[in-house]
């Protein structure tokens, strides 16, 4: 009965204010949510996944933690993924995060490359950056992946102690070198022996999620993976 008239009211308000797609506009029909599923559709898959070599694993080649790395989709520019990350990161549209770690998570736990995760690590953002933004971007994506895999989520076993300007439009030696250093783990022996997945937004040169592999070298633990929203081609 409550189940219902749960849907009756969801379908009043649906008629009142009708949700509409991110990116075309159109009235969103029940089941569909953020997308309709044509813009879904033409969201561009890389297809990568944790069983066969890949680009993201080539841009991590020399940190002998990583095993493997993937992402979801490209990032051109422009693109409507772009723009979704843009709303993400800007506009507060956290439900994006969601929305990605949802579809991701499916394919994740599918994918026998992979194995089990023990931790699921967000790339942290400095405290002043995330006290002015209101959120970590990668929060929500990550906690969908570790519901989906069965790991647990921390936020706060990998921690950025040193800001740094915008990478966007740096190259990869000014990147590196603008992140070196800047991450720490907190209770390194919560991670002794743990296979963790590091996730994170975009994936350009791979010098921020480096450095943060860098930060967990030190510990014994099972095995890095990483998993991001997205990567430039």
């Amino acid at each position: 009965m409550v189940s219902n008239l749960s849907k009756i009211l969801n379908d009043v308000n649906t008629f009142v204010v009708p949700k509409t797609c991110f990116g075309c506009n159109a009235v969103l029909y029940r089941g569909e949510h953020l997308l309709c599923a044509f813009c879904r559709n033409e969201l561009p898959l890389t297809e990568y996944n944790f069983s066969a070599e890949n680009a993201a694993d080539r841009l991590f080649y020399g940190h002998s933690g990583v095993r493997k790395a993937a992402a979801l989709f490209f990032y051109h520019q422009n693109g409507m993924v772009t723009q979704l990350i843009h709303g993400l990161k800007y506009r507060g549209m956290e439900q994006i995060g969601s929305f990605f770690g949802k579809w991701y998570g499916a394919l994740l736990s599918r994918d026998t490359g992979l194995g089990a995760i023990d931790y699921v690590l967000p790339v942290p953002l400095h405290r002043k950056k995330e006290r002015k933004r209101g959120y970590n971007q990668c929060t929500r994506f990550g906690l969908e992946l570790a519901r989906a895999l069965g790991g647990e989520f921390s936020a706060t076993l990998l921690v950025r102690e040193r800001s740094s300007r915008t990478q966007t439009v740096k190259n990869r030696w000014h990147r590196w070198k603008g992140t070196r250093g800047a991450f720490i783990a907190q209770s390194p022996e919560d991670l002794e022996g743990k296979r963790i997945l590091l996730v994170d937004d975009v994936i350009t040169t791979g010098a921020t999620l480096g450095a943060c592999c860098e930060a967990l070298d030190h510990i014994p633990h099972g095995g890095i993976y990483i998993a991001a929203m997205a990567m430039v081609p």
